[in-house]
């Protein structure tokens, strides 16, 4: 049975409920005051009960029948009138079942629940057909460089193969370093899903520290590329996983160092605590940067190959990584470009209910 029908039976049966409340309310009225009728001399006597009652049943019978008729047909009508949204949004929803998120709803009128339960739908659908999108240009990336090292491996591997003079040394370092690249970058993806299902144990951690060591690691790499390393602030009390907040941080570090002047560049990274969220900044001097450019270089893949003066340019992963880091995390990315050139990120982190706060720590590593 359609929820029309039962609208409908629905309608018409408290229709006639009302009416036969209604006509035995006043059958019992009138049979208690008496059917007062004129004889043929003009006298006024009271009717009895059994005649009003037989006299009376016709006209019930009638009216209740009227208004069964009247109930089905008018209850149907509204009910039409009433669910006609709900058709719209089932409409929707087939569509979006073949494939086609591009569909939308977009209900005119007032609003009520179902024009709620349409603009929810539609935002859903937007958010979806984002995230779709999103992912086939992940997948597409992700084979496109994937497939990058496994070519070149091959054809290394048929020089060796077809050339028996060639310096078996040689094509053993290039293969050892296209291998290492499709290491670190399939590495890069596994840490991207992992981060991203936020299967890890919250943990108070300072972000000062993290910044300290992620400094102290990359500094040999700053060092070859002549950029100046500086780590400031307090202690800087969060609550997360450390070894991913501490991959968020050398993701952040890295990038700044790779992505730099050729030279006398500098990379400064701040750690600060809040009132309630942890702040780790991280900025470098670099090339201009449009802020269109920047609000996609957290998208897989987006190197702003420009900006690479150096031979270790990653893997294209790191700021997508620190995105799906600070999600997973309940916490803010904020990305922007320096007026004088470079870029300016920013983390927010939650601090948690009872995290341990003071003291200062600040530090300075420069080449």
């Amino acid at each position: 049975m359609s929820v029309r029908l039962k609208l409908t039976l629905s309608y018409a049966g408290f229709l006639m409920l009302a009416g036969a409340l209604l006509l035995a309310a006043v059958g019992v009225f009138l049979v208690r005051q008496g059917w007062l009728i004129t004889n043929e001399r003009g006298a006024v006597r009271a009717t009895p009960g059994t005649v009003f009652l037989r006299s009376f049943a016709p006209t019930a019978v009638a009216v209740m029948a009227f208004l069964l008729v009247f109930g089905l047909l008018g209850g149907w009508f509204l009910a039409g009138r009433m669910l006609a949204p709900l058709d719209r949004i089932t409409h929707a929803t087939r569509t979006a079942q073949t494939g086609s998120l591009s569909h939308r709803i977009r209900m005119p009128g007032r609003r009520d629940e179902f024009r709620e339960l349409a603009d929810a739908f539609d935002t859903m659908l937007d958010r979806l057909e984002a995230h779709v999108a999103a992912q086939q240009r992940f997948a597409a990336n992700a084979s496109h460089e994937l497939r990058t090292p496994l070519a070149v491996s091959r054809t290394l591997l048929d020089v060796a193969r077809t050339d028996p003079d060639q310096d078996t040394g040689e094509i053993i370092e290039r293969l050892h370093a296209v291998n290492t690249r499709a290491i670190d970058l399939t590495e890069s993806l596994l840490l991207l899903s992992r981060a991203g299902q936020r299967s890890f144990t919250r943990e108070h951690v300072d972000l000062s520290l993290l910044a300290e060591e992620a400094a102290e690691t990359l500094l040999p790499l700053a060092e070859r590329n002549g950029i100046t390393l500086e780590t400031a602030g307090d202690v800087t009390p969060a609550l997360g996983s450390p070894a991913l907040l501490l991959q968020l941080t050398a993701n952040l570090v890295h990038n700044a160092i790779v992505h730099n002047l050729p030279e006398r560049g500098w990379v400064r990274i701040h750690a600060a605590p809040g009132p309630r969220t942890a702040l780790l900044t991280v900025e470098n001097t670099g090339d201009p940067i449009s802020p269109a450019q920047a609000t996609t270089l957290t998208e897989p893949f987006q190197r702003g190959t420009e900006r690479v003066h150096t031979d270790h340019a990653g893997t294209g992963l790191g700021l997508a990584i620190v995105a799906t880091i600070t999600e997973a995390h309940d916490g803010t990315l904020t990305v922007a470009p320096r007026p004088e050139g470079g870029l300016r990120v920013t983390v927010a982190l939650p601090t948690g209910p009872e995290s341990p706060a003071g003291g200062q720590g600040p530090g300075r590593i420069s080449t």
